[in-house]
């Protein structure tokens, strides 16, 4: 079932969590996706290990480092499936994964994507619950995630990922998904395991939170424009109320990046024995 799905694994210097993150997308209910591994200029001496150890059936790509975008277009202008995801090295997928996401896309065929709730594992546990598509909330905040079952031809017609958004790459890429006319839609099941470990790439691109959406409303200006969140506002179950605070609230994000993550750390990290 899964022949026509592609799960692209981008990897720098992850080989502790590589191995993990590889099995999960070869564990997939309904039988192995294709597999294709892109080491982003590894140095380090455990993940160049990892790296020559992949499963014979799992293509690897190497290049030099570029970053995230760069390492996820590679891997992605090599996909021939119909359908493709990323997958960041440290994390995994559950085994109904690409099921589900893959259900949802079969039966709407206008549907240029598809996403799950959000799983927390290692620093922090807890799940995510990511709300229903809403395109006006899109514009305020990444709730979409960076897990999607997308089609094809959907990266084809962006273009891939903009690099000039580092740490909120996602975001960028279905704001312009978005522009061209696409839409997805969330599964009521969780769809990514995410690892919380350490100094992540998120405490950095919280840090440059407001910089990168002043970048974002440049580059899509027509998204932000009065006519433009009018007519994203007859796609959303917001009111009036509703968009005045994502307007306001998401968009200016008034707390300082280290309150804000401290609050996450303690609304996510678990009392003992806590297992949700």
């Amino acid at each position: 079932m899964n022949e026509d799905v592609t799960v692209v694994v981008t990897c720098f210097d992850y080989g502790a969590f590589l191995a993990e993150s590889v099995h999960s997308a070869l564990a997939q209910d309904g039988g192995e996706p294709h597999v294709i591994v892109v080491d982003d200029g590894s140095t380090d001496e455990l993940t160049l290990r990892e790296l020559d150890r992949l499963p014979r059936q799992v293509r690897l790509m190497r290049k030099a480092n570029g970053g995230l975008a760069e390492a996820r277009n590679t891997g992605l202008r090599q996909v021939q499936t119909p359908y493709a995801l990323v997958l960041d090295a440290d994390d995994r997928l559950p085994p109904d994964a690409l099921r589900r996401l893959r259900e949802l896309l079969v039966a709407e065929p206008a549907l240029g994507f598809s996403y799950g709730l959000v799983r927390f594992f290692g620093d922090w546990e807890g799940v995510m619950k990511m709300p229903p598509y809403d395109p006006y909330r899109l514009l305020y905040r990444h709730n979409i995630g960076s897990t999607a079952l997308m089609r094809r031809e959907l990266f084809e017609d962006l273009g891939g990922y903009d690099g000039a958004f580092q740490g909120y790459e996602d975001w960028e890429f279905w704001l312009h998904a978005l522009a061209r006319g696409w839409r997805g839609r969330r599964v009521q099941a969780v769809a990514l395991l995410y690892r919380r470990h350490g100094q992540t790439m998120y405490a950095g691109a919280r840090a440059r939170y407001r910089a990168s959406f002043r970048q974002l409303r440049r580059k899509h200006a027509e998204l932000y424009s009065r006519a433009g969140r009018r007519r994203l506002a007859a796609e959303s179950d917001l009111g009036r109320c509703g968009r005045l605070l994502y307007r306001y609230w998401w968009g200016r994000r008034p707390l300082p990046a280290r309150v804000e993550i401290l609050l996450q750390s303690i609304l996510w990290r678990p009392a003992k024995g806590d297992q949700s």
